[in-house]
């Protein structure tokens, strides 16, 4: 074996183990936000048998893993959608691709977790990138699923106001507040598909 192979082997090796810690410190997280409810760097280190500086060898801080959560959340969150959008032809269709989404709650959380985690401004760091490409391809998934390609200006607003109008609707049904208002979740879904597919 050539002295260039085993260097590449040896890289590969260190990129699989960095993933899989990476992995491992993300479902650490998961479970210190599910027991305690809400994240700190120490706990997830504890959790995840590290050092806390260890940590930021992975992630630069709480708002990168925040958003690597949610990166992770919305790639399932994406395909359970696809899958309710392929499975659902003509009306119906933007409905069952909602309700997939709204029966999804670790997506919905996380992403109002990574909202609150972003800075004003956009940024370049990977984490937020990563974030941005999942969140496109949610994105697409409604646009498909709405009948409407967001090939114009005034149908990528739609969709982004869809995408709006499905995470305020997450926040009610998990509140309770829509159970409280009188509306059931069916009842919304249609008016939803009436106003937003083509």
């Amino acid at each position: 074996m050539t002295r260039a192979a085993i260097a590449e082997q040896r890289t590969l090796r260190r990129a699989q183990a960095h993933a899989a810690t990476r992995g491992a410190i993300l479902e650490a997280a998961r479970r210190v936000g599910a027991r305690d409810g809400d994240l700190s760097l120490r706990a997830v280190a504890a959790e995840a048998g590290f050092a806390p500086a260890a940590l930021y060898g992975y992630f630069s801080g709480k708002d990168d893993l925040l958003l690597a959560l949610a990166a992770e959340d919305m790639t399932q969150l994406a395909r359970a959608m696809r899958e309710a959008s392929a499975s659902t032809a003509g009306p119906g269709r933007l409905a069952a691709t909602v309700g997939a989404a709204l029966s999804n709650p670790s997506g919905t959380e996380s992403l109002a977790g990574a909202l609150a985690a972003m800075p004003a401004e956009a940024g370049a760091r990977e984490a937020e990138r990563l974030f941005n490409g999942r969140l496109i391809a949610v994105l697409k998934v409604l646009s498909e699923a709405s009948g409407k390609p967001a090939t114009t200006r005034a149908d990528q607003c739609d969709v982004v106001l869809l995408a709006a109008a499905v995470g305020g609707l997450a926040l009610l049904a998990r509140s309770g507040r829509l159970d409280a208002l009188g509306f059931a979740m069916d009842e919304i879904l249609a008016r939803l598909e009436a106003h937003f597919a083509a």
